[in-house]
């Protein structure tokens, strides 16, 4: 870890120099890029300036103990070497997690899609309800937010929804949101007052731009067909739904939000780049899991993440063993306290992997 911290400071010195050449603001890229990794190794420094100075006071305390003739001083210089001491080791551990190398997809944006799964209406009720919750969040990021392709049901409810987000550091907050979500709760639709049990799957996927992906024309079939679902202009009336299917991995996208054909291939394009983006990034995750463990979850859409407790106000992720009775307001989009939860149990358990090292690092 010294080794690592001493190159950040080194780097941090180098960029604080190359910010003061008039001449990088000529390359706005580059400009953007070196302030935001300046601003992140700045917060190293400060952290270290701060941690080298309690260094020195628990020092010239230590030295008080064990030099102080008078009683009264010397238990005096005792207390306040226990309060540096746990402000040092509390210092030590933020430090530790700062240094732990930032995945280049955190500031991914992402395409997230969200399908009913067992329990029928109910299912599509709650799916609707888990949108409303990650738009609400997005909202509160300042992030931007746009529907790619929709299916809804007839109460209101969503069969299946597929939207992107946009702003910083998307993929970050939201990428532990893949897997299976339980919902317990008396359904709108139920006479009896009986708690349903229903099931709800999400993905998250990093998306991918066009140099990232290379996707060959030969290696697509794209079918255009009239859009269904409920009426409107333009359904069921001209062909401008698209479905594009990429041969050589089957996977198949679907899209008709859009009047016109051109703008559903473009959306249809930007999801199938990131799904096959996704599953090249979960194959190289497998082969790194032979050495390192994963640090919150597989991110296995099979796999149930969470359960919604409705009648309790409850919920529970299991992977962290974390339960907040909070329900009613998470479910508005109060949201940060378990996301923050997530990607703190994810360091923590990278720490703890003894892994300092990055794929990623140059």
């Amino acid at each position: 870890m010294n080794d690592r911290l001493s190159s950040l400071l080194k780097r941090h010195e180098e960029l604080t120099l190359l910010i003061q050449d008039p001449a990088l603001v000529k390359d706005q890229n580059r400009f953007r890029d070196v302030m935001k990794e300046h601003s992140h190794l700045s917060e190293i420094a400060e952290l270290h300036a701060v941690i080298e100075e309690l260094e020195k006071q628990a020092e010239q305390a230590k030295t008080l103990v064990q030099e102080e003739k008078d009683q009264e001083m010397k238990e005096l210089a005792r207390e306040e070497l226990k309060e540096l001491e746990n402000k040092l080791a509390g210092e030590r551990e933020k430090l530790k997690v700062l240094l732990i190398p930032k995945d280049p997809l955190d500031e991914k944006n992402i395409i997230m899609e969200i399908r009913a799964g067992t329990g029928g209406e109910e299912a599509a009720l709650f799916a609707s309800d888990l949108y409303r919750m990650y738009s609400r969040f997005a909202e509160t990021k300042g992030w931007k937010f746009e529907i790619m392709n929709s299916n809804e049901t007839e109460l209101g409810g969503i069969k299946e929804i597929v939207f992107s987000i946009s702003g910083n550091n998307v993929y970050e907050n939201l990428r532990y949101e893949s897997g299976g979500h339980r919902v317990q709760r008396v359904p709108a639709t139920e006479a009896s007052g009986r708690i349903h049990t229903s099931a709800v799957t999400v993905a998250v996927l990093p998306e991918a731009d066009e140099t990232e992906i290379d996707i060959r024309q030969e290696d697509l079939r794209i079918d255009v067909m009239r859009a269904g679902g409920p009426g409107g202009q333009c359904v069921n009336t001209t062909d401008s739904a698209v479905r594009i299917t990429h041969l050589p991995t089957g996977c198949t996208v679907h899209c008709q939000d859009e009047k016109s054909q051109i703008k559903n291939k473009a959306k249809a394009m930007r999801i199938l780049r990131a799904r096959i983006y996704e599953m090249e990034e979960a194959k190289a995750a497998a082969e790194r899991a032979e050495t390192r463990k994963n640090q919150v979850g597989s991110g296995d859409r099979s796999q149930r993440i969470r359960t919604y407790n409705f009648p309790q106000n409850r919920l529970t992720d299991h992977r962290i063993n974390l339960t907040l009775y909070k329900l009613d307001l998470i479910m508005q989009g109060d949201t940060a306290e378990l996301f923050d939860a997530l990607k703190l149990s994810a360091k923590e358990n990278f720490l703890q992997s003894g892994d300092t090292s990055s794929d990623n690092d140059d």
